[in-house]
């Protein structure tokens, strides 16, 4: 009964692979009761690609997940001062339902002089209020003509504990990253569109091998509607992997989903 009800809640969704259609269905609703969402599960399902029992505390979420959402909360006090504020965002499961709620640490100084290149810390909780990952982002550059220093993040979970980067690759012509392990060795690629603006339409960074001859799943900044990007910088992503991928490699992509909001939809009128 318990694997029909997990195949109920998955029917209909978008499949990753090479040639499946795009995701064609809206963001789940979600309800402004935040307690009702909250999403934990009774019994954690094994990952397939670790030993049973070395799911790093809090990832246990998700190990059974195909598909990761992640929305930026709206920030009135930034839209009505025209300020940029810390970003706050809701991790939610494919049902819509709360598991993680991520919060920036930065200081003012760093928000307003270096903006989208800031450095900053992510720190992501679950419902009970416990961190389970630490998402670290240092000062680096953002220009194809200064390929030495290019952007990185380090992925902690639990923290204190690296399991992950994501690194910036040069390329003349597409965004271009590298999801690594602890050891810094390259594990997948994320290969970006030549235009991010997204022109009333979805941007996809797809997720390839290490060679880019298979595609295993993507990462996309959905449309939301012209009033939401034009006047605000509230953002929504999806993330679509293998149900069995390394909980380790869903933390460091949920990581890369933040690099690319800072990097490319950070300001409101980037999302057209």
């Amino acid at each position: 009964m318990a694997s029909k009800d997990v195949q109920n809640q998955r029917r209909g969704l978008p499949r990753f692979l090479p040639g499946a259609p795009d995701l064609d269905q809206s963001l789940p609703a979600s309800s402004s009761n935040s307690a009702a969402q909250a999403w934990q599960p009774s019994l954690p399902l094994p990952n397939s690609f670790l030993p049973t029992g070395s799911l790093p505390p809090g990832l246990e979420y998700l190990s059974q997940l195909d598909l990761i959402i992640i929305h930026q909360q709206v920030e009135l006090l930034g839209m009505i001062l025209g300020t940029e504020t810390s970003n706050k965002y809701e991790i939610k499961n494919n049902l819509g339902q709360r598991i993680y709620f991520a919060v920036e640490e930065s200081i003012c100084f760093n928000r307003t002089f270096c903006s989208t290149l800031r450095s900053c810390t992510l720190r992501i909780t679950d419902n009970s209020g416990r961190e389970v990952i630490t998402v670290n982002r240092p000062l680096r550059c953002n220009s194809c003509w200064c390929p030495c220093y290019l952007q990185e993040l380090e992925i902690q979970a639990p923290p204190g504990t690296i399991v992950g980067y994501v690194a910036q690759k040069w390329d003349p012509f597409l965004p271009k990253f590298t999801i690594q392990n602890a050891n810094k060795e390259d594990i997948l690629k994320i290969v970006g569109p030549c235009a991010t603006c997204g022109c009333f339409g979805d941007v996809d960074f797809e997720v390839k091998t290490v060679n880019e001859k298979l595609t295993i799943g993507k990462i996309s900044k959905y449309w939301s509607g012209f009033v939401n990007n034009v006047f605000t910088n509230a953002d929504n992503f999806g993330i679509h992997v293998p149900a069995d991928l390394d909980v380790r490699v869903k933390a460091a992509m949920i990581g890369a989903c933040f690099l690319f909001d800072f990097m490319f939809f950070e300001h409101s009128l980037a999302g057209l």
